[in-house]
Parts: structure tokens; sequence; C-alpha cells
């Protein structure tokens, strides 16, 4: 008897099971007939299915094959480790100074040339990739900005002094040379205007000194803004980087070089950005035989048009840059722009964002007479404007005068009126533009940016009156400076 109850429960079990699985068939081939499942290929979208659309072909695989260990073993050679010697200022802590107002009443522990701002050696480190067989490396300006001394480490453990060819603060990139290193193994360079959200890239550099380190990952935006600069066009990629992958290549997939990683977002993970080597591209030439990028220059200030603005100015659309200052005798002033306008469109292409207008402007060849359409009043009008030359960050359009100072280690020049209006300052003084170092100017901590204002209490207001009062006082040891900095004025005392 018992026997045949368990029987039942069995049976019944197996019965409940096989209609459980009959159900699950049924609902199974419901899906399949509505939504029209293909179990090879695509799961079409509910858009696809209510318009009736055939489903997209498959999706090639990458051709990965498991391992990036073989596109590494080619890559590598073309990385290479930088090595950057700098000279920092110091000074003791103004604990042990001293100084105050009850200066008299303490014994003089320290000399004056005691307590002067020191120099001392520090080192810097980042990566490079090698562009050229003949030793042109591809790195980042701030990997060598001030570099008294570079060193190259190449993949065979090769060192070998590196001079600097040609700067760009303005996009952050700078290019070496080594010599009598034989042919070297140049990278590629690839089209950055083809990479594509999702695609697969790989870094390669020196992060924290750990050399030849290979990250990988994929493009997770471009043409990204980040406030580095006027001509920020980042691409952002999730492949890790760290401090000392700065100047190393992003490869795609074929082995090419199409970014040079320069920046991180502190305290964040998966974030990394890198300037696009079509940039680089358009700039190595200018670095390689002038040592600098001429830029083009239209003289005004912008800023962002928000949907408030957009509509205080009865644009269509929060779009165009807002001009918010014109330099006075500029290119856009002689042109008739005003404060005001809203620039649409320059040089035949659209200006959809303030931050777009910069580079369009800089890429403009110097000289060139342009169109340019702005929205003014609600309406658009046209003006011809003839692009100027930017003046480079160290450096006003007018030359300096070495022989001015040349005692005393001071490259100056005058101060005209646009670079006082952009310091926010009077039109008085003259302007350091370069310092020698170990020269008496820059024992006495005189600084590039620096404006001279008095010379033995008298006042200048151009390099030949300074040199008026230099030659006045050539047979003095000693000259008093007062040079005003970051809008403060200070005495400076240089000893020859």
């Amino acid at each position: 008897m018992i026997g045949k109850i368990r029987n039942g429960f069995h049976l019944e079990r197996e019965t409940f099971r096989k209609a459980r699985i009959a159900v699950l068939a049924s609902l199974l081939a419901v899906v399949v007939v509505a939504y029209g499942l293909d179990w090879r290929g695509h799961l079409p979208t509910v858009r696809e299915v209510r318009a009736g659309a055939p489903a997209p072909a498959e999706v090639s695989a990458l051709p990965l094959h498991g391992s990036f260990a073989p596109i590494a073993e080619k890559l590598s050679p073309s990385v290479v480790n930088i090595r950057v010697t700098r000279v920092q200022k110091t000074e003791l802590p103004s604990d042990l100074l001293p100084w105050g107002p009850f200066r008299d009443r303490f014994p003089r522990f320290f000399d004056e040339k005691d307590l002067a701002p020191r120099r001392q050696p520090t080192m810097g480190a980042g990566s490079g990739v090698i562009v050229s067989g003949d030793g042109l490396i591809l790195t980042n300006n701030h990997v060598v900005e001030d570099a008294r001394e570079v060193t190259v480490t190449l993949a065979d453990q090769r060192e070998l002094k590196a001079e600097i060819v040609g700067r760009d603060p303005g996009t952050d990139l700078a290019v070496l040379r080594v010599q009598d290193a034989g042919e070297l193994p140049a990278a590629q360079l690839g089209d950055s205007d083809a990479l594509q959200v999702g695609d697969w890239v790989l870094a390669l550099g020196n992060p924290f000194g750990l050399s030849h380190t290979l990250t990988s990952g994929i493009v997770s935006a471009k043409g990204r803004f980040i406030g580095a600069g006027p001509y920020d066009d980042f691409i952002q990629t999730d492949a890790s980087i760290n401090p000392g992958n700065s100047g190393g290549p992003l490869f795609n997939m074929r082995g090419e070089v199409v970014g040079i990683n320069t920046a991180i977002i502190p305290h964040g993970q998966g974030i990394g950005f890198a300037v696009p080597v079509n940039l680089a591209k358009q700039l190595m030439p200018q670095l390689v035989e002038h040592g600098e990028v001429t830029r083009g220059y239209i003289g005004v200030n912008i800023q962002v048009v928000t949907a408030d603005l957009a509509r205080a100015l009865k644009l269509a659309k929060p779009e165009g840059a807002l001009v918010s200052d014109v330099v006075s005798g500029g290119p856009a002033d002689q042109a008739g722009v005003k404060q005001g306008d809203v620039i649409v469109s320059f040089n035949g292409k659209a200006v959809q964002s303030s931050q777009q207008l910069p580079s369009i402007v800089a890429s403009t060849p110097v000289g060139d007479d342009v169109s340019m359409k702005v929205i003014r009043s609600g309406k658009e009008r046209e003006l011809r404007v003839k692009v100027g030359r930017l003046p480079s960050r160290n450096q006003e359009t007018d030359a300096p005068d070495e022989s001015a100072s040349s005692r005393w280690g001071m490259e100056l020049q005058d101060l005209t009126a646009e670079s006082a209006r952009r310091r926010g300052i009077e039109r008085r003084g003259v302007l350091v533009v370069n310092v020698q170092p170990g020269s008496p100017a820059d024992k006495a901590s005189v600084r590039r940016g620096d404006i001279i204002v008095e010379v033995n209490r008298q006042v200048v207001d151009s390099v030949e009156s300074l040199k008026g009062i230099m030659a006045d006082t050539a047979a003095q040891d000693t000259l008093l400076l007062l040079v005003e900095r970051d809008r403060a004025r200070l005495y400076v005392a240089l000893s020859g």
C-alpha cells in the first residue's frame, strides 16, 4: 500500500514536471514569433519590430586573438622614458627668519646672503614616443618645461642626452631630438579623427617610473574640454594613465599613435585624456622648424552663450561665441566687431560653441583676410577681418632687447598697451621677458614676467630710458629695482 502511494506521488511529480516544461516551451515559442528572435544572430529593437525593418548584419569580432602581446612587442621599442633635471628656488621657513617688528632686539643668527632663496636640482620624469628614425621624439610640454637637462632612455636601456627642439604650452606638446643613436624604431602616426567611441586603445609609458607599462581600454569620449587651455580637444579613455605616463603614446589596434597621453582627473578612476595625434601632426613641422607655433589672432575675449543669454540676445538657440571685450586696435576692432556680438561663423566654419573659436582662429594663416559672421541685435552681419599673429606666451610681438642689461642678465621689452591691458596694469614700465641662469638678476630672484617700474629710484617707461639710467650708473656695483609682480610692488637689489 505504501509503495502504491509512493508511486502515485512519483507519477504526479513527473506529470507536473512535464507540464511545466510544456508551458515554458509554449511561452518561448510565443516570444520567438512575437519578436522574430534568431538564435544565431540579432534581437531586433522595439522600433525595428514596429517598423518591420530587417535585422542589421552581425558585428564582426575584434581581431584581438586573446592577447595584446604581439602588438605590445611591436610597439614597445618606439616608446622612451624621459628624465628631466630642473632647478627650483627654495627658501628657509619663515619661522626661522629674524625679521619682523622686533627684529632689532634679536641677534643676527643669519647673514643676508644665507637668507636669499637657494636653488637646488629637482628631478622629473615622463614618457615619449619616437616619431622619426633620425631621433625626433614627441612628448608633453609639461614634461620638459624649464628643464636644464633632458635624458632619454630607450627600450634597449641606452641613455641619451636630448635637446628640446620646440615647445607649445597651448597644446602641451613638445618635440625632442637625440643624436648619434643610429636608426631608431619610429612609431606610425594614425588618424585620430577616425577614432570612434568604443574603439580599443592601448597606453604605453612609464607610470611611477615603471618602464614600458602597457594598459588597455576603450575610447570613452572625444572632443573633451577640461579647462586645460584654449585649445582643449581631448580624447578621453579608460585605459589606465598615471603620473609618468605623460607624453607617452595612445595606440589603436593597428599599432598607430592616435594620441599623446596628457592629463588625468585627480582622485578619478578610468578617466584619462590624450591630445589627438592629428593636432600634433599639424603642429610638429612648426615646432621642428621654428621651435614654437605661430597662430592666428583677432583680439577678442569671448564667453559661453547660455540659454538665458541666448534669449536676451534674441538668438534662436544658445550657439556661437559671445564677444565680451574687443582689444582696442586689434584685427577684430578694425573689422568692426562690437562688444555683445555673437560670432557664429569664421572663415567658412560654423562656430557652435565658444570653445571652438580659439582653435579655428589659431589654425587660420596669419595675414589671411577672411569672412566672419556675427549676430548683432538679432540680425546676422558679415564682416571681413585680417588675421593677426598671436603673441607667444613667453614673448610679446616685439623682439626683446638683449643689450639693455646684458651685464645683469635680463632680456627686456617695452610694455605695450595691449600687454599691459592683459595684465590688468597701467601702461608704465619695462617687461622682463627672460632671465639668464646664474646672472645677478637670477640670483636676486628677478622673474620672467616682472615689470621694472624704477631703477635706482628713477622712473622708467621704456627700454631706452632704462638703458640711459644704466649708462649713468655703469660704474656702480649694485642696482636697485622696483618691480611689479602679481599686482604688488617690491624692491630688488642686484649685485654686479
